[in-house]
């Protein structure tokens, strides 16, 4: 990856340069600083307020010459719209209106690169001091009615200048006169590239999102900020669809087989002589396996994907075969040994790295958006399949019933499915220095070849740029916290404390949300079957249909909150909400006035479910944009650290089950929401704490 401040000085539209973030000034300052707090010749107050003019100079330079462009893009705009009555010029008016719509796309690639630097000072700052400075400036800047700041992050009132270009385009196009803006879907695509391009920089500007791209979030596959076609050329060699699809059906097939077990695990422990709460340490089994085999399948993925799925394959299928014969076999260590098989041929991280590694990033949002819906559609199917496999027989002296056709049927899935893994699959060719610089030669070939200019339109130049020594010394001096060298700060992290020391506050705290809202969810799920059989003696077909239902609100869910709220509210917003409806969740869940009924038991799990899923699609979005750079790639990446948060939640929450069955059945319930009560409050301090870091 290239230091950021070069890569803006390359990128950089010459004629505006003196207009862009002096990011080599504000590192330099930010590294004076700390030099000047190490010796004791300044104190915090002084900093935070000789920063904060700094910030705020660089800013009202940013934003004057915004307004000055919109002003001549306005102007233009306007004479235009005058020249509309001459209907015999059309072609000469859909060129200007082009022309305009490329300036808007300079301006509007501007401002995203000013973004970008505003939010890396920022976060450079922060590692530096704490969080202490962005708090204390987004705080004060960014709610001010006079703020420039939104200007920069929000760039407030360009949306009218977009919106007109769209509009006079579309309008010219259809000689009916119908008013298409960039926002509306007609049934012919405009052609003019200039709108779709328009859109994509508008969207990302504003964060706005819609149905796909929002799900596409919940895999926390990190986008790059400023993606370099070279790399998505190197990609599309290395794609292959049949490839993608044998992905997304292990992570379908392994979230089945997760939940697959949740209605019937209680019955299948009284059968083999053991309590019906020991179902949290059966159900958990799984977690625990997938803490160390998510970390060695994260490995094993940086030399190979065909043989980790090949081995997952064959120990699901021989986990699901022992989870089975444990009722013939009248051992209850027999089943537990097979959910802990089945945990350990998690493949999730090899699901996860292939569509980042191999996937274009032109499809790798679609893709992202696949690997989320495999895993809602396989937590729906899971408890629905066990509501089907309701039967009692015996063959070759085995029983298939309610209690091991789940381990039958996942065992004859999984051995299909590494058939057809074994036939289909392609192996990706090798890569070597993947992340690296591209070089002269690729860029000469691809500026001769006409890639890079379709694809970087705005980028005026990209020849080779001479550093003087200064600027050289400057580049050394990019670094985080623990002055790691140049090339040190490029590569991934090696083990899971250089990745955790990498973290800064706003990561680890939504680290903690993402824990708090997979350990409500799975006390949920899991002790789901105890409760209802007990309060309300519900069938193992009751169980599954209410599972089944929850599992199915997911992508409804997602569509709503990618398609409308997340347009309308921010992510930080959306986040702290969510937080307090699963609190509202948690406390109606209680059993404190007598007799518990079916209605606030439903209502109650429905509120923490959904409250859950979507608060899990703003919290992995803002730990996407948190993560440190260095954490997208690797073994040790930003998404082996959700997952194993995630993994660790589920199995504290499993375990809490198990014990506090030895409290009994009757305090079972009080006493496994007390901790997810306690945590979802600790939970929503701790973002209010960083809530302004996360602008």
């Amino acid at each position: 990856m290239v230091a950021f401040g070069k890569k803006l000085k390359e990128t950089q539209i010459q004629e505006w340069q003196r207009y862009y973030i002096n990011y080599k000034l504000l590192k330099k300052k930010v590294n004076q600083y700390a030099r000047q707090i190490e010796v004791g010749d300044q104190d915090h107050y002084y900093i935070l307020k000789d920063f904060s003019k700094m910030l705020d100079k660089q800013i009202e330079k940013i934003v004057l010459f915004l307004w000055e462009q919109q002003g001549q893009l306005a102007r233009r705009l306007s004479n235009l719209g005058e020249q509309h009555a001459d209907v015999s010029n059309i072609s000469e008016l859909q060129e200007a209106y082009r022309e305009v719509g490329w300036d808007l796309l300079r301006l509007l690639f501007f401002v995203e690169m000013n973004a970008i630097g505003l939010r890396k000072i920022l976060k450079k700052f922060d590692k530096r001091f704490g969080y202490r400075f962005t708090n204390y400036y987004v705080k004060t800047r960014a709610n001010h009615p006079y703020s420039q700041l939104r200007q920069v992050l929000r760039h407030v009132g360009i949306e009218a200048v977009v919106g007109t270009i769209s509009r006079n385009l579309a309008d010219l196009q259809d000689h009916q006169g119908s008013c298409v803006s960039i926002y509306d879907r007609p049934t012919h695509p405009l052609p003019d590239p200039v709108i779709d391009s328009i859109k994509a920089a508008v969207d990302r500007l504003t964060n706005s999102t819609n149905f796909l791209e929002y799900l596409g979030k919940h895999a926390l596959i990190v986008q790059e900020e400023l993606p370099t076609p070279t790399k998505d050329h190197v990609l599309d060699e290395r794609y292959h669809f049949m490839s993608l699809l044998l992905n997304l059906v292990s992570t379908f097939l392994y979230m089945v087989n997760t939940y697959i077990i949740v209605p019937t695990a209680d019955d299948y422990s009284i059968s083999l002589g053991a309590a019906a709460t020991v179902c949290g340490v059966v159900i958990g089994a799984m977690a625990v396996a997938q803490v160390f085999s998510s970390i060695y399948f994260s490995a094993w993925s940086n030399k190979s994907y065909f043989r980790p799925l090949v081995f997952s394959s064959i120990v699901l299928l021989v986990g699901n075969t022992l989870y089975a014969l444990a009722y013939d076999l009248d051992s209850i260590y027999v089943l537990l040994i097979g959910r802990l098989c089945c945990g350990l041929g998690s493949a999730r991280a090899v699901n996860r790295r292939y569509i980042s590694d191999c996937v274009p990033l032109k499809m790798r949002m679609q893709a992202s958006a696949g690997f989320v819906s495999a895993s809602a559609l396989g937590m729906a199917c899971g408890p629905a399949l066990a509501c089907v496999l309701q039967t009692q027989f015996k063959l070759f002296n085995i029983t298939f019933n309610e209690n091991t056709l789940p381990g039958w049927v996942m065992a004859l899935a999984w051995l299909i499915y590494l058939l057809w893994l074994w036939i289909s699959f392609r192996e990706p060719s090798s890569y070597e220095d993947e992340d690296s610089v591209v070089s002269q030669d690729a860029k000469a070939e691809l500026l001769e070849n006409g890639e890079l200019e379709d694809a970087q339109p705005l980028i005026l130049s990209l020849e080779e740029k001479q550093y003087d020594e200064e600027e050289e010394e400057e580049e050394e001096e990019e670094c985080d916290i623990s002055e790691e060298a140049p090339e040190e700060a490029k590569k991934p992290v090696t083990s899971i404390v250089s990745a955790y020391k990498l973290l800064t506050p706003s990561v680890k705290v939504q680290l903690f949300v993402y824990f708090m809202l997979k350990y409500a969810m799975e006390i949920v799920l899991a002790e789901s079957s105890v409760i209802t059989t007990y309060y309300f003696v519900w069938s193992t077909t009751n169980v599954a249909s209410f599972l089944a239902c929850l599992g199915v609100t997911v992508l409804p869910i997602n569509i709503f909150v990618g398609s409308y709220i997340s347009n309308v509210f921010e992510e930080r917003q959306i986040l702290l909400a969510s937080e307090i409806l699963i609190c509202l969740g948690i406390i109606l869940s209680f059993h404190i006035i007598a007799p518990y009924s079916v209605p606030q038991y439903i209502c109650s799990a429905l509120i923490t479910f959904v409250s859950a899923e979507v608060l899990e699609g703003v919290n992995l979005s803002l730990l996407s944009r948190v993560m440190p750079s260095r954490l997208s790639r690797g073994t040790y990446n930003g998404g082996l650290l959700s997952t194993e948060a995630g993994t660790l939640a589920r199995v504290i929450a499993d375990g809490t089950i198990t014990l506090a069955g030895y409290w009994g059945m009757s305090r079972l319930l009080n006493v496994t929401l007390l901790p997810s009560l306690i945590i979802c409050i600790s939970s929503i301090v701790a973002t209010c704490l960083s809530y302004n870091s996360l602008y």
